[in-house]
């Protein structure tokens, strides 16, 4: 059996705020490992963590999607920087390749469009939608609840 080609996807956003450190993270490994974090404290809500193994065929659809997404190339020096808003992070190991961008939260359209990058900006913008949007799709998928 032939190695796995190196592979890791890592997103998180946060920030420190009156009801403390709350975030999102999720991350995929090569092997189908699959880890998500949500943590609110925001009227006593605690930490949320799910772990589960998404198929061969899932990690070969996510690496299709950051191939296709480019962002590989980008650079994120001219981005915004973290601010009391909070931040983002997005750490990808694909093959020998490796990039780790950090970033301010992104509220919308505007606020790409506003930066001194805003093409790269919009990679990651997009990318980290999809991601967000797939890793939600998975959730639900694995832990349905069963209408009374």
């Amino acid at each position: 059996m032939p190695a796995q080609e190196e592979f890791y996807v890592r997103y998180y956003s946060g920030h420190q705020g009156r009801y403390g450190h709350e975030f999102i993270e999720f991350e995929f490994h090569a092997d189908g490992r699959c880890r998500y974090a949500n943590n609110s404290n925001y009227r006593n809500d605690s930490l949320i963590k799910k772990e589960m193994t998404v198929s061969p065929l899932m990690i070969k659809e996510l690496k299709r999607i950051i191939a296709d997404s480019e962002v590989m190339k980008e650079d994120d020096h001219k981005w915004p920087k973290k601010n009391v808003v909070g931040k983002q992070e997005l750490e990808i190991r694909f093959g020998n390749e490796h990039v780790s961008f950090e970033t301010a939260k992104i509220g919308s359209l505007v606020d790409v469009q506003g930066s001194e990058d805003p093409e790269g900006l919009r990679v990651f913008y997009y990318l980290v939608q999809d991601l967000k949007c797939l890793v939600f799709s998975l959730i639900t998928l694995h832990w349905k609840i069963k209408p009374i």
